[in-house]
């Protein structure tokens, strides 16, 4: 009885070491957030070790356990009508509302992941596009991209460029009553990011006779030379998208060599003696000018005078802008349309939205950049039962509100 109880208690301070960690403040629903990042960070630790064992490669086996909890099937409601189909050959869930108005407002969605994880038939993702259809009396269309390892860069680019392609041809928008002057191309994380390249790629395309009305970016992930941002700097240590996590996502979305990781940490990457990184592409990401002293606070930059030149021609995504949105030129962004930027002051990826808005803004863009004090990185989606947070179910509310009013 004695040993039983004394197990009992190693194993409690055991799991509350693990799960305990020091968070600022200010961050909405910590004990959720480091419950959440405990169950996360354990996946990945018995992921990685399942990958140095041989048994299979850790994002593999990540997606498994992650789908097995996650995914959900198709299920309509008498408000909402939801389909599995394709769009440009692309596998995408279709959230179409019952009722309403004739010709219905469209929402292109990518979900978050880091090019690698996920999926738009997670549960969490379903409920989010289900709400969305519901209050919007829109149709929402969710990408399944191709994942990393199997595809990298441009091959999850593509994807969501073919969906969006499609989603504008007139036989998309007969099929499902969209209205052609209310198209908005949204997505969180990893997805943001591709939303903003498909709104880049399709506001410069002179061809295309139908363009897309608003794009909304959450918590994007817009640039991969400086990892030393304020927000990098402050958050890099804050869940669930750690500092070290997010250039292990970049290495594998470009196809990169995963050892190159603690090069780009160091910001060796972008070192000063790099011949294919010019002062004019620094100075869109030079956060010194791009950001109000409020977010720059006691911060430096970490620039290196030499580094490692080999690291851009071994991974010349890094420097391109369908990968990295922010380094586009002025003229580009002034082309692409009206935008909402949702950043989290706890989150490594802050600076990179703080920076795409204020560039958007400098090109003439309309932009409604929505801030949230407490938020961390995530946290829309974590809006409902059983894991929402409080500051998830304002951002979602606001996101809505502003699709409402925007589209």
């Amino acid at each position: 009885m004695r040993l039983r109880w004394i197990s009992y208690v190693l194993l409690s301070v055991a799991a509350a070491y693990y799960i305990y960690l020091p968070l600022p403040r200010a961050v909405g629903d910590p004990w959720k957030l480091m419950l959440l990042d405990a169950l996360f960070r354990g996946f990945i630790h018995v992921c990685d070790m399942a990958e140095a064992l041989g048994v299979c490669h850790s994002v593999h086996m990540l997606n498994t356990l992650v789908s097995s909890v996650e995914v959900i099937e198709p299920r309509s409601s008498p408000t909402v009508h939801v389909t599995d189909s394709t769009l440009g050959g692309v596998a995408t869930r279709v959230f179409q509302p019952i009722g309403g108005e004739t010709l219905k407002r469209g929402v292109v969605y990518f979900h978050g992941g880091g090019w690698a994880l996920g999926s738009g038939r997670m549960r969490s993702y379903d409920l989010l596009c289900r709400k969305m259809a519901e209050d919007l009396d829109a149709v929402v269309m969710s990408v399944d991209y191709r994942l990393a390892p199997e595809v990298v860069f441009p091959g999850q680019y593509q994807d969501a460029l073919a969906a969006s392609r499609a989603v504008l041809s007139a036989a998309v928008l007969q099929r499902y009553s969209l209205d052609p002057h209310r198209l908005c191309v949204s997505g969180d994380s990893a997805g943001g990011n591709l939303a903003a390249a498909v709104a880049q790629e399709i506001g410069s395309d002179k061809n295309a006779s139908v363009q897309f009305k608003a794009q909304a970016l959450i918590y994007p992930v817009l640039q991969s030379l400086d990892f030393h941002t304020p927000s990098y700097q402050q958050n890099h240590n804050v869940p669930i998208l750690y500092r070290h996590l997010m250039a292990r996502f970049w290495l594998q979305y470009l196809g990169a060599d995963p050892s190159l990781s603690p090069l780009l940490l160091a910001n060796n990457h972008s070192s000063l003696d790099q011949p294919s990184i010019t002062p004019h592409t620094r100075s869109k990401l030079n956060w010194t000018s791009l950001l109000p002293d409020a977010r720059r606070k006691h911060y430096r930059p970490i620039v290196k005078v030499t580094g490692s030149r080999e690291v851009v021609e071994k991974v010349p995504g890094l420097v391109d802008v369908r990968a990295a949105p922010l380094l586009s030129e002025r003229g580009i962004l002034g082309r692409t349309p009206r935008a909402y930027v949702m950043t989290c002051e706890f989150d490594v990826l802050r600076d990179d939205g703080l920076m795409y808005a204020r560039r958007l803004e400098e090109a003439g863009v309309t932009v409604t950049s929505d801030h949230y004090e407490d938020g961390f990185h995530g946290c829309m989606v974590f809006a409902f039962w059983p894991v929402q947070s409080t500051v998830g179910q304002r951002s979602l509310e606001n996101y809505i509100h502003w699709l409402d009013q925007n589209l």
